[in-house]
């Protein structure tokens, strides 16, 4: 069964820095993380396809680095000078059709993330001013 393992969540405080973790039990096209405030909706963080084209929201271009390891199957995301306005559940995805500008949009298309071929459960990361 296809999944997805994220890891590196936790708490952290205004400035600081978090890495995060999604390893997948299969090659995919694309990857990419999204996430989701308290109260807010899902928006989309950053995506790299099988090529290492990236794409990131607007929010969080310039501090978060999204970058991969084909042979572990697995996407990185380095987030630096977080702020308490990145605390959310961050999810991993992923799909063999979607390109990495695609996948970042899901999130805003309703029921987007559901047609995906697999997400995660989820790890929380909280910063705190």
């Amino acid at each position: 069964q296809v999944h997805l393992v994220e890891s590196g969540g936790g708490s952290v405080q205004s400035g600081g820095s978090l890495r995060l973790s999604c390893a997948a039990s299969k090659p995919f096209a694309v990857m990419g993380w999204f996430r989701q405030a308290p109260g807010k909706e899902y928006e989309g963080v950053a995506t790299i396809d099988s090529e290492g084209r990236t794409s990131y929201g607007d929010s969080v271009s310039g501090r978060f680095t999204i970058s991969q390891d084909r042979v572990k199957n697995t996407i990185y995301l380095q987030m630096n000078s977080l702020k308490s306005e990145d605390t959310a559940m961050y999810y991993c995805a992923a799909d063999d059709s979607l390109g990495p500008q695609a996948l970042l949009r899901i999130p805003k298309i309703p029921g987007g993330i559901e047609t995906l071929d697999v997400s995660g459960q989820g790890t929380l990361v909280t910063v705190s001013s």
